[in-house]
């Protein structure tokens, strides 16, 4: 690996032009999304193919507590073998010396994928979709909240103080005086973007106090899906240099909108680089209604991957730009699936139901699939909605427990992830759950105490 600069990105060659590089991070996204990994020297890095870390990191919760997930073998911790995707490699600009970064995938010792690595899940269903002839195009929407730093988990969320001098206000969607209220922690945002290669279709003010939304242009999934794993660390590290903090749980602040991350679907048919959606006339073409139909009828089995926590579900609520069922519709914001406005070249699906708390590979990837079992067994959708979704009945999970009900009942969903990523991710998911139902809540306390 003498020559590994040379097989990274141009911004990551520019961004070393003159410099002399002090350290590499190799990392990996964990079931959550949190980057794990080892930081070394450089000259270290270009003489390692490889490193180790143990599988035991796919067995562990957001709290850092443990799923007996280990399978037959036991919880021995036996070792992956990490290998650097140098495409990815890309500048760590918030540090204080030359910094790259460079996401590596996971293999066991007899060269397999590590099927619980979200990065592979991910690879798995791409190339399930390109066995068939298709090429799956995504485009992320991400939603964040800035809010005044919070090290007492006792005190509820705040909005963060803006340049004028007060707090950042809520229903000021689309405001450029609202965008301009977070000017220094943006234009971080932007010059961190830029030294990383990552090209930002927008930044818009959102409904929430402190919400921003950042739009990404359409491409790869594994690449998108790359990209929100960076944002996500760098949009932190931007936030943090202005004494506020940046979140993407899923609802933060009560009485204020969630944080999604939206996906935008497309599919192409790789001989003809022509988008599936599209007919020659331009009509929508029965595959186009077959991944909606997958999307409405095994979304609710995959809700457990794209809702990952407790939190999640409080966004699913009534009149908060979050969707409450899986009606679909044409230009509807108020349906769980969106048809935007587009000509028939970017003819696309929205899937609105996903947090921005979520794994981005792992949602990604479960969102994908359920488009693929609408493809493959041509599955037809409802009739579209028309009117505001909002005052049609509920028919999302509302509560973690109730969505691992039906994760853990979906074979077909399974078999397109993996049986073993779903497996772990099940028992996992089902410690982290029984973790939290340990805690009793200020509301429990004060209702509850001396009046029941």
């Amino acid at each position: 690996m003498t020559d590994w600069i040379t097989q990274a990105p141009p911004a990551a060659q520019t961004y070393l032009e003159g410099r002399r590089l002090d350290e590499v991070e190799c990392i990996i996204s964990d079931l959550p999304g949190i980057a794990r990994g080892k930081a070394v020297p450089a000259s270290k890095f270009a003489k390692q193919e490889y490193f180790h870390l143990p599988d035991s990191i796919f067995y562990q919760t957001i709290t850092g507590d443990w799923g007996e997930a280990a399978g037959a073998d036991g919880f021995i911790e036996k070792d992956m073998i990490l290998r650097p995707d140098m495409s990815t490699a890309s500048a760590a600009p918030w540090t204080g010396d030359w910094t790259l970064q460079v996401i590596h995938d996971a293999f066991d010792r007899k060269g397999n994928a590590v099927a619980c690595s979200p990065r592979n899940v991910l690879r798995r269903v791409v190339e399930l979709y390109r066995a068939k002839g298709w090429k799956p195009v995504v485009a992320p929407e991400m939603e964040f909240y800035l809010v005044a730093r919070n090290i007492d988990p006792a005190k509820e969320i705040e909005p963060m103080m803006g340049r004028s001098g007060r707090p950042a206000a809520a229903r000021q969607a689309y405001s450029m005086t609202a965008v301009d209220e977070f000017g220094p922690v943006i234009d971080d945002i932007y010059d961190f973007a830029e030294a990383q290669g990552f090209e930002i279709d927008g930044i818009t003010q959102e409904g929430g106090a402190g919400q921003l939304e950042i739009n990404l242009r359409h491409g790869d999934p594994i690449k998108l899906a790359d990209e929100v794993f960076y944002f996500k660390r760098l949009i932190r590290e931007a936030a943090l240099r202005h004494d506020c903090f940046a979140t993407f749980m899923a609802k933060p602040i009560a009485n204020e909108p969630g944080s999604a991350m939206h996906i935008h679907h497309s599919v192409l048919d790789i001989e003809t680089g022509k988008n599936i959606f599209s007919g020659p006339q331009g009509g929508e073409t029965d595959a186009f209604f077959h991944f909606i139909g997958g999307l409405q009828h095994h979304l609710p089995a995959a809700i457990a991957v794209m809702a990952p926590y407790v939190n999640s579900y409080r966004r699913y609520t009534r009149d908060h730009a979050a969707p409450i069922n899986l009606e679909w519709g044409r230009d509807n914001r108020t349906t769980g699936i969106r048809i935007p406005l587009s000509g028939p070249e970017a003819r696309r699906v929205e899937n609105r139901l996903a947090g921005m708390d979520c794994n981005p590979y792992l949602c990604i990837a479960a969102s994908l699939a359920c488009g693929y079992l609408g493809l493959v067994n041509e599955e037809r959708p409802d009739k579209q909605f028309r009117g505001d979704a909002y005052e049609g009945e509920p028919d999302i999970p509302r509560v973690m427990g109730e969505a691992l009900d039906l994760f853990e009942n979906a074979p077909e969903l399974h078999a397109i992830l993996g049986s073993e990523f779903a497996r772990v991710y099940s028992i996992v998911k089902r410690a982290e759950y029984d973790e939290f139902l340990q805690v009793i809540s200020p509301w429990e306390r004060e209702h509850l105490l001396l009046n029941v």
